[in-house]
């Protein structure tokens, strides 16, 4: 009778599958250095110094979702959440306004932040006019009604050169934690 048989192949796979309870390459005590005392070895990217261009912090409705190959479709920013249409729009870092007008029958203002850096809002209705420079923080201008259907929202993009780059990194810490090994161990 195989029936029997079953259950054991079963236990010998659940078995393999298990982690091993050998014990860790990393004998405890183990101390890490700190990135600083790494020197050349880690490059940690600067903190995150932008400003939200909403307030308060507003919620992700839709997170960053690029596409493997330009010419497909993703989502090149983050929709936050505002508190209601109407509201301002703030710069989140200092700049030239290089680009005021409508794509796509929605109201777009770009904030060029040097360095190639660029940021884009809609649908955003602005008073602002090509070339005037705004401080971080200023008002770029009004939400309008439209993007996110009945739930008030502004798309915010980022992209240095022709590559669209997550806005969050701009204002949230979004490394993951990882422990290194002291130098020389």
């Amino acid at each position: 009778m195989k029936i029997p048989a079953l259950p054991a192949v079963l236990l010998l796979a659940a078995m393999a599958a298990a982690p091993s309870a050998a014990p860790s390459a990393v004998p405890s005590g183990t101390q890490y250095a700190a990135p600083e005392e790494l020197g050349a070895a880690y490059a940690a990217p600067p903190a995150p110094s932008w400003s939200w261009p909403l307030a308060p912090r507003p919620p992700v409705l839709r997170p960053f979702d690029p596409p493997d190959k330009p010419w497909l479709s993703g989502h090149r920013g983050v929709d936050l959440k505002a508190a209601s249409d109407g509201g301002p729009v703030t710069s989140p870092e200092s700049g030239t306004v290089s680009f005021v007008g409508v794509v796509v029958d929605r109201p777009v203002i770009t904030v060029d932040h040097g360095n190639g850096l660029r940021s884009s809002f809609e649908p955003v209705r602005s008073s602002l006019a090509q070339g005037d420079a705004v401080a971080k923080g200023d008002v770029l201008g009004a939400l309008v009604t439209g993007h996110c259907g009945a739930t008030p929202c502004v798309h915010w993009g980022v992209r240095r050169g022709d590559e669209y780059l997550n806005p969050l990194e701009f204002v949230l810490d979004l490394r993951p934690s990882v422990l290194l090994p002291l130098a020389g161990e």
